[in-house]
């Protein structure tokens, strides 16, 4: 019994209750090197996406929903949430002009903030969107148009000084605000896992590079100047650009080599602590066959997570996920990419590796189904797939401070580990 206990804590360090060991202190997550720590323990990240939560937040009558994710989320061991801190202009927006705010919508998003927390849920918080989706890059260049600017592409986001002053009251807004349900600054609350400056950017008008390397410098260094305790990623999708011609080949087609990004010069400037890369191969590859699409996760992964430890930083696989909606793929084959995800994470994970953690796109609870486009997950619905979400946050877990703290025998010696991570219950 003793030895069953040892492994239950080791594992399932989230269950337990009203124990005092368990209860840590809610720190800010910080980085060493190529592996996040909190409270110099390190801590590997098993997470999720759910992008609509401050909107369906502002709602009394679907503000549950957002309570019922992290629930759900929790039960199986997730343990960080990536989600919109953005709504620019249209329906229930957050910022409805340049600098001009809806009160009512912050206050929702206080209480997602706030609601992460009881939940010891952290958040990754996108700033912008480079999609159209909640505003986007779009909606700040017709601002702009609005104002008189002689504006001609959505990418004069990048570079106009007055588009570039909008964003940069966007983000100074969000950091300083001030919980009103917590009293907590945002760039204080250490719920905060890190901030994103924008959701997948590119800029295709510029192939080369320079203009959106130039925004994300520039944007980097104003993000610190504020916050200079949190985490910083770009929300790049981690395509290989110019500055790496040997890297174009394991882009999922020509195309990603010519959007204006490139992961390795993207990554390396200075205020980006960890590297984000998205995966799906579904949307990316022309080829419908499973194997292709298999290999080619193994193959994005590896090559992301060896160039992280060149940059000497984390990597996040911060989207992944299968379509199930149009057919050419199953919820049997979407576990598959699941568990292929999960363990070229552990393979780099074993070895003391880059790989920080991967967030599923994306978590929903029951009803909200009208919002699933394909790729929405429903555990409760699915319960081969919440089987493996949990098994790896508990493999993930043998890694963090709980398994160190709690577990009588060294889990970290190696032949011990490998047992415990690869033991059937596991």
């Amino acid at each position: 019994m003793k030895l069953v206990r040892c492994l239950f804590d080791c594992f399932c360090p989230w269950y337990r209750k009203n124990d005092k060991t368990g209860d840590e202190i809610w720190s800010i997550v910080k980085r060493k090197g190529n592996q996040f720590m909190v409270n110099e323990q390190p801590f590997y990240v098993n997470g999720f996406n759910t992008y609509w939560l401050m909107i369906l937040a502002v709602d009394p009558s679907t503000k549950g929903k957002v309570s019922d994710v992290f629930k759900e989320a929790a039960s199986v061991g997730l343990t960080v949430c990536r989600t919109w801190g953005f709504n620019d202009g249209g329906w229930r927006a957050l910022q409805k002009s340049p600098s001009v705010y809806d009160e009512d919508v912050f206050k929702a998003l206080d209480f997602v903030v706030n609601e992460a927390r009881k939940y010891k849920i952290r958040l990754i918080l996108s700033l912008a969107n480079n999609w159209e989706g909640y505003g986007g890059k779009k909606q700040y260049v017709n601002w702009g148009k609005d104002a008189g600017l002689n504006l001609t592409s959505d990418d004069d986001f990048f570079t106009d000084p007055t588009i570039k002053g909008y964003f940069k009251n966007q983000i100074k807004t969000i950091l300083t605000r001030v919980n009103t349900l917590n009293n907590v600054t945002y760039k204080d609350d250490p719920t905060i896992f890190a901030w994103e400056l924008m959701n997948e950017p590119q800029c295709t008008s510029d192939p080369t590079g320079s203009k959106l390397q130039a925004w994300i410098q520039e944007m980097a260094f104003h993000v610190k100047s504020i916050d200079p305790l949190h985490l910083l990623e770009i929300g790049s999708e981690g395509f290989y650009g110019p500055s790496t011609p040997d890297r174009l080949q394991v882009n999922p087609n020509s195309y990603a080599g010519q959007v204006g990004a490139d992961f390795i010069t993207n990554h390396q400037s200075l205020g980006i602590d960890f590297a984000s890369v998205h995966i799906y191969p579904d949307s990316w590859l022309s080829t419908t066959s499973p194997d292709a699409h298999i290999q080619f996760v193994k193959t994005w992964m590896q090559a992301h997570i060896d160039d992280a430890e060149k940059l000497n930083m984390p990597v996040v696989f911060s989207e992944f996920g299968v379509s199930v909606k149009n057919g050419k793929f199953n919820q049997t084959f979407r576990d598959t990419f699941i568990d292929t995800v999960y363990k070229t994470l552990m393979n780099s994970t074993r070895r003391g590796g880059s790989a920080g953690g991967c967030l599923l796109w994306q978590l929903f609870p029951e009803g909200t189904e009208y919002m699933d486009d394909g790729y929405a997950v429903f555990l409760k619905k699915s319960p081969d797939t919440a089987s493996i979400m949990s098994v790896q946050s508990r493999r993930m877990q043998t890694f963090n401070s709980k398994c160190s703290w709690n577990c009588r025998w060294s889990c970290r010696k190696s032949s011990s580990l490998d047992e415990l991570l690869y033991h059937e219950e596991f």
